[in-house]
């Protein structure tokens, strides 16, 4: 009913949790988009009496195996009884407020994740206030660390302007990115096309091939790619730019994690002290930042007394410097972890890895529920 999707449809834009993936008015091809989209939560209209009518088409989803919870909306005078085999379904009753709508989706979704914790993926944003401290070079490797434990890693070039995953695999400007994604509705299909499978075992997604052609990627492109990488990736390692934007909140928004990486020189741990007051008046909780030393044996440093006075803790990773095997894996565009295996600096960012790993509660996410509303014909 046109009403209803449009009802549904103004409840979900006055607040950002939550994204309407689509209309479906078809209900022959709701198995197909719920495929593609992998929705978090499906609505059917059960007064619908169309070729195909609501219930119906929630009980080819539970035989098609597809265990998304799904609302059924009807009103009180015909009320519907969930049988058996119906998995996660609730009944919600018109009228119905904005409220309880939206704690009904909340709840659906979270027992949704609750049951299958094993399919959630983690998200880790690499930052530094300060360029120059190898940022780039340790999520590319940490990428490719956890790849080697047969993971599925998807690694996103997240500085737009510049593309340092770009410049740092050596790849030329015809190779696809981020810009050639739909701008809505973007698909699995789609995210195949254009990600870039490197000889790591990583898949990338890279940054337009020229500064000017950022401007065509707006934060909220950014949060409903996420959504659905969210769905494909063990886990998905964010690359940022040295900067302090809405397209870089929204990476930290959407992180289980934000690995800040330091070294012990003056002006990057200055810069660190500031972000650190940042994140804290923009309410990031402290648990979710970890500090990563860079270079942490370089001689002529700063001590650890000065990292911890500027950040007000330790590290929680320290990573040593070899100049001559990251220099050469960089110019050759692979992992020095796979370069020289055995190395320090290699043995070190696989402790980092091992410990991303272990986070086990990941944060809430700002677009975790998302709706596939089916209005069927």
């Amino acid at each position: 009913m046109p009403q209803v999707a449009q009802y549904i449809r103004g409840l979900l834009e006055t607040q950002s949790k939550i994204t309407l993936l689509d209309v479906v008015r078809d209900g022959r091809t709701v198995l197909d988009e719920i495929r593609e989209h992998q929705p978090d939560v499906l609505i059917v209209d059960a007064l619908l009496q169309g070729r195909i009518n609501g219930l119906a088409i929630a009980q080819e989803v539970r035989e098609a195996g597809l265990d998304v919870p799904i609302i059924a909306l009807t009103v009180p005078q015909k009320p519907i009884k969930i049988g058996e085999g119906m998995g996660a379904t609730a009944v919600l009753s018109m009228p119905f407020s904005g409220y309880d709508f939206i704690k009904l989706l909340s709840e659906m979704h979270e027992a949704s994740r609750a049951r299958a914790p094993e399919a959630l993926s983690r998200v880790f944003s690499f930052f530094s206030a300060k360029g120059g401290v190898g940022t780039t070079t340790i999520a590319y490797n940490v990428a490719a660390a956890i790849a080697s434990r047969h993971m599925r890693v998807a690694l996103i070039d997240g500085s737009l302007q510049f593309g340092d995953i770009r410049a740092l695999l050596r790849l030329e400007e015809d190779v696809p990115s981020i810009v050639q994604l739909p701008t809505t509705h973007v698909q699995r299909v789609d995210l195949e096309q254009v990600m870039y499978h490197d000889r790591s075992g990583v898949d990338v997604l890279l940054a337009p091939p020229r500064i000017e052609m950022a401007e065509m990627v707006t934060p909220r492109d950014v949060e409903r790619l996420l959504y659905l990488v969210r769905k494909i990736y063990n886990v998905v390692i964010i690359d940022t730019a040295t900067s302090v934007d809405d397209m870089v909140l929204a990476y930290f928004d959407a992180s289980d994690a934000i690995i800040q990486v330091l070294s012990y020189e003056w002006t990057t741990l200055s810069r660190a002290k500031a972000m650190t007051a940042t994140l804290s008046a923009i309410n990031v909780p402290i648990e979710k930042v970890r500090y990563l030393v860079n270079r942490s044996d370089s001689m002529g440093g700063l001590s650890r007394d000065a990292l911890v006075e500027a950040i007000g803790r330790p590290a929680d990773y320290e990573v040593v410097s070899d100049g001559i095997l990251v220099l050469e894996a960089n110019n050759r565009g692979q992992p020095f972890t796979t370069l020289g295996p055995d190395a320090e600096i290699s043995r070190d960012v696989l402790k980092v890895a091992t410990e991303l790993m272990k986070t086990k509660e990941p944060t809430p996410w700002p677009t975790r529920d998302v709706a596939a509303a089916a209005n069927p014909g």
